[in-house]
């Protein structure tokens, strides 16, 4: 099964657009970050992507996505729900309606977002859904086996997932020891790095870091990265061994 790293930014302090900082001027495509979110593929060309974020229509165009079996979300917020309508495309293309897999409360957030999708009466080229309703029980979505880890961003419920031994986790602040326990024995780990400040949502860089360690993974990926974290070149020379800053359009095999 390969990931791709669809983006590894947040709207968490996104710069105005006459911003000067470093990032924001760098010529490095590692500093340039689009809405986090990720795709996974197997072998027969399924393909699953988690969360469908503001940049999700171009994030498809430029991966050249012909085929989309699912979408699964973390939570709510904008920029991850943000670009579901451009389902629609996969609808018109596979002539059926796409797998969504969301929490009852994701599902309200997205009947508020997208209510022309569920009126009663269709407006003709709407994105056509199928909801699936999960919790923290294990769910098989596409053929892929997904075990929900619930993590809290400030108060706010999000769901993290493992896909055999890969774990996913954007948003987080703090991780209850069961929940950990989930995690464990991951061989490749991605977890949130916002910037180096304290935030009330987000893990910081040091924090991550020592999740990060706790956990002990072969190689783990900070994603959801805001501009006010630094330029991939210089925070990846601080970085332990086995500890990366993941970059928009990264590969890697699980």
């Amino acid at each position: 099964m390969i990931v791709t790293f669809l983006g590894t930014g947040t709207s968490q302090g996104v710069p105005v657009i006459a911003c000067n900082c470093e990032v924001c001027k760098s010529t490095d495509k590692h500093d340039k970050r689009l809405r986090s979110s990720i795709m996974l593929q197997d072998d027969d060309g399924t393909a699953v992507v988690i969360d469908t974020g503001p940049d999700f229509r171009y994030q498809m165009l430029r991966e050249d996505v012909q085929r989309l079996d699912a979408v699964v979300f973390t939570h709510e917020h904008k920029d991850h729900i943000a670009g579901l309508d451009d389902i629609r495309a996969f609808n018109f293309k596979q002539q059926k309606a796409m797998d969504i897999y969301a929490t009852e409360r994701v599902q309200e957030a997205l009947r508020r977002e997208f209510y022309y999708v569920f009126t009663e009466f269709k407006y003709p080229g709407i994105p056509q859904m199928n909801l699936h309703t999960i919790s923290l029980q294990r769910f098989s979505a596409a053929g892929m086996n997904f075990t929900p880890i619930e993590v809290l961003h400030y108060k706010l419920p999000v769901l993290g997932f493992r896909i055999k031994d890969f774990t996913y986790i954007t948003d987080a602040k703090t991780i209850s020891d069961a929940e950990k326990e989930k995690i464990k024995g991951s061989k490749i780990l991605v977890i949130n790095a916002l910037q180096r400040q304290s935030h009330i949502s987000h893990f910081t860089l040091e924090e991550a870091i020592d999740f990060a360690q706790e956990i002990g993974a072969e190689e783990t990926y900070f994603t959801h990265i805001s501009h006010r974290l630094g330029k991939h070149a210089d925070v990846s020379k601080e970085l332990p061994k086995g500890i990366y800053l993941a970059y928009d359009r990264l590969k890697i095999s699980i």
